[in-house]
């Protein structure tokens, strides 16, 4: 038995955001961009943004009645047939709304498990993704009627006495998650024989928020063919390659991207997949130089690392795109704080590179520049790692340094 996947084929949509103490005007602006983004990947139509102020989401409808009425008038006027809203909706909420708009309404969470189930490939992925989605659904039985095992059509037979449809589809949602979760532990078990198989290489895992270009960068340290485009989360699975800079070889993986307000699901069903994170003795953290809040994406990954493992580990921050990086000097008359797109690439370089003591690079994968000494970089960290595990081969090293 499998789940359904909500298929979104060119839905015509409006997005629905929050302004709040905690996340204000232009902030909230950013995440339902980002929010339009994702509803592009899934292949929906984004026709308008709304926005309410206030202090925190209705307990019971995320927005106002005021709001949710204006909301509703524009989706019947429109034609509209589907609502996402940016943060993750409670059952109730989820109920509520269907209730007053009469319309499919989608959160963050949900929208982002469709995007990994459509773009889940192997059978790990797909396993994963069901797994959230499961979770995802427990508690939100109570605004559907499924029948997840039962294909025939009509009530008749279906009047089984003493259960209704609710407790039969809990008690199969959640033998199936005990059943999922098995599945999952065979595949780490799997997964761990061949991390052991791979020998003593030293191992390097590109990371970063989704869409920054690892896999373009991927592609060009390991001159393989891992797939990439202009669309979130277009890599599920971890890519493992072999590298060989000069003449030291080491494994690089490419795994999937980070993105704010990453559903919990997520983070614990791709703890397999992330065992290649916790596993690396250098990770090459990519950023997006040209976005305008890098800094925030930086820092959403940088926690979530934690999350995933807390030990610190060597780490080289790449920043990408410095084809698209975009300068607007300010007019000396001009009183204004100083915002990122004031600073130039010159002075952000100089930022960092004294922050992480030259432990970062600034190219663009692109168009191929700086890859060169990108490459110095890494073979000087990868070095660093193998000598102090095999102390013995230094002089091999050292033969090929003086050369």
């Amino acid at each position: 038995m499998k789940i359904e996947v909500t298929e979104i084929y060119e839905e015509r949509a409006v997005l629905v955001g929050l302004i709040t103490p905690e996340q204000n005007e232009d902030k909230a602006k950013e995440y339902l961009d980002e929010l339009a983004f994702l509803a592009d990947t899934a292949g929906a139509s984004p026709e308008k943004l709304f926005f309410q102020r206030l202090d925190y989401p209705n307990p019971k409808t995320y927005v106002g009645s005021g709001k949710l009425d204006e909301i509703k008038a524009f989706i019947i006027d429109n034609e509209i047939g589907l609502v996402i809203f940016d943060d993750e909706l409670s059952p109730s909420q989820l109920r509520n709304i269907e209730r007053e708009l009469n319309v499919k309404i989608l959160d963050r969470t949900n929208l982002i498990l469709d995007i990994f189930a459509k773009r889940a490939q192997t059978a790990n992925a797909k396993t994963q993704v069901e797994l959230a989605q499961y979770q995802y659904l427990l508690p939100r039985l109570t605004r559907m009627w499924t029948h997840l095992e039962r294909q025939q059509g009509g009530i008749i037979g279906m009047r089984g006495p003493g259960e209704t449809q609710i407790e039969t589809d809990r008690r199969i949602i959640t033998r199936k998650i005990s059943l999922l979760k098995e599945e999952l532990k065979s595949i780490d078990k799997q997964m761990a024989t061949q991390r052991k198989n791979r020998g003593k290489m030293v191992r390097v895992a590109l990371v970063g928020y989704t869409n920054v270009g690892k896999s373009t960068l991927m592609n060009l340290l390991s001159k393989s063919e891992v797939f990439a485009e202009n669309k979130l989360f277009a890599t599920l699975d971890t890519t493992v390659r072999k590298v060989i800079i000069h003449n030291l070889p080491f494994l690089l993986s490419d795994t999937v991207g980070f993105i704010r307000k990453l559903p919990h699901h997520l983070v614990e069903s791709f703890k397999s997949t992330l065992d290649e994170v916790r596993e690396a003795d250098l990770l090459l953290h990519v950023v997006d130089i040209s976005h305008p809040n890098f800094e925030e994406q930086l820092e959403v990954v940088t926690q979530t690392l934690k999350e995933i493992d807390p030990q610190e580990k060597p780490t080289i921050l790449v920043f990408n795109k410095i084809d698209a990086f975009s300068y607007v000097p300010k007019d000396e008359d001009d009183l204004s704080p100083v915002k990122r797109e004031n600073i130039s690439l010159e002075e952000l370089k100089k930022t960092w590179m004294a922050k992480m003591h030259d432990n970062c690079i600034f190219i663009s994968a692109k168009e191929k520049q700086n890859i060169e000494e990108l490459k110095e970089l890494v073979y000087e960290k990868v070095k660093e790692i193998h000598v102090e595990r095999y102390p013995y081969n230094d002089f091999l090293f050292q033969n090929y340094d003086e050369e």
